[in-house]
């Protein structure tokens, strides 16, 4: 029963690492690279928002929301407008940003104990005869959320829709005057404020350090490709595969192989379904 809710647990983070990545390449097809270093900035926001600016708990979040909104907003028009289009390109911009938000961090000195979040809701409960704390409840809470929020979102609003119609076919898009670089902006800005939801669920589960950033980055694109780059549904699948092969991994053969576990299971679905899971993009025999 313990590695049960706690492979839920750890799925439903993975989950949470993923959504905000995978939300911009299903709407404008970049594969934001900056995506780690943008969700570690964000708890930094929040850090600074309570500690520097004596904020409330609430307050430094709505700041860190907006501030990354808008710094994945800028990231586009700065960095992206001109190489969009360009695949290559669109993965070296974001990738060498994000190194650099890190490598500034590092810099900085933003490192040890003392840059950590606290629990935003404190104690725990019995679940099943299992303790389990409220902020790893808060966790759960937020995936489901998000990805009911985003759904509605997309469904039910005039910007969700056209996301939606971005996803599907920007030339059509285009011919019904959707402005495709608008839409395109309004994606890294959502992607980069849904990283900060997520922080604020998981980093006051550990301590802060930049590196994070990597470590999220390569969940998020392992979580994105198992399930499907373009896929909700499965970035929710490949969380929960990866989840639980990380738990059931560390518990027989040790923690250490944890990290593992992420790259086997990108070969082994790249192999054998190179779209992933629920992915839509077509396969090699269909291209051909």
């Amino acid at each position: 029963m313990s590695l049960l809710i706690y492979g839920l647990i750890q799925s439903i983070t993975l989950a949470l690492y993923a959504v905000g990545f995978s939300l911009v390449y299903g709407v404008s097809g970049i594969a934001n690279f900056s995506h780690g270093a943008i969700y570690i900035l964000s708890g930094y926001l929040i850090w600074a928002g309570l500690n520097l600016l004596n904020f409330p708990y609430a307050l430094s979040f709505l700041m860190a929301i907006c501030l990354t909104g808008f710094l994945g907003f800028s990231f586009y028009w700065i960095l992206l407008y001109r190489v969009r289009g360009i695949p290559l390109a669109e993965l070296v911009v974001t990738f060498a940003s994000g190194v650099a938000i890190l490598e500034l961090m590092t810099w900085a000195g933003f490192s040890g104990i003392r840059y950590s979040l606290p629990p935003v809701v404190f104690g725990s409960v019995e679940v099943f005869d299992v303790s389990l704390d409220y902020q790893r409840l808060m966790v759960l809470g937020t995936g489901i959320f998000l990805v009911l929020g985003l759904y509605l979102f997309v469904h039910h609003t005039r910007i969700g829709l056209a996301f939606r119609a971005m996803a599907q076919s920007e030339r059509t898009a285009l011919s019904i005057g959707i402005e495709s670089d608008w839409v395109g902006s309004l994606s890294m800005a959502l992607g980069s404020a849904v990283s900060a939801v997520s922080a604020v669920a998981i980093l006051p589960l550990g301590i802060m350090e930049p590196t994070i950033g990597y470590e999220v980055l390569i969940y998020a694109l392992a979580v994105a490709i198992v399930g499907g780059l373009e896929s909700t549904p499965g970035m929710v699948a490949g969380g929960f595969v990866i989840g639980y092969g990380q738990l059931i991994t560390a518990k027989f053969f040790g923690p250490k192989w944890m990290i593992i576990v992420p790259l086997l299971i990108i070969i082994l679905v790249l192999a054998v379904k190179p779209s992933g899971i629920f992915g839509k993009m077509k396969e090699l025999e269909e291209r051909v």
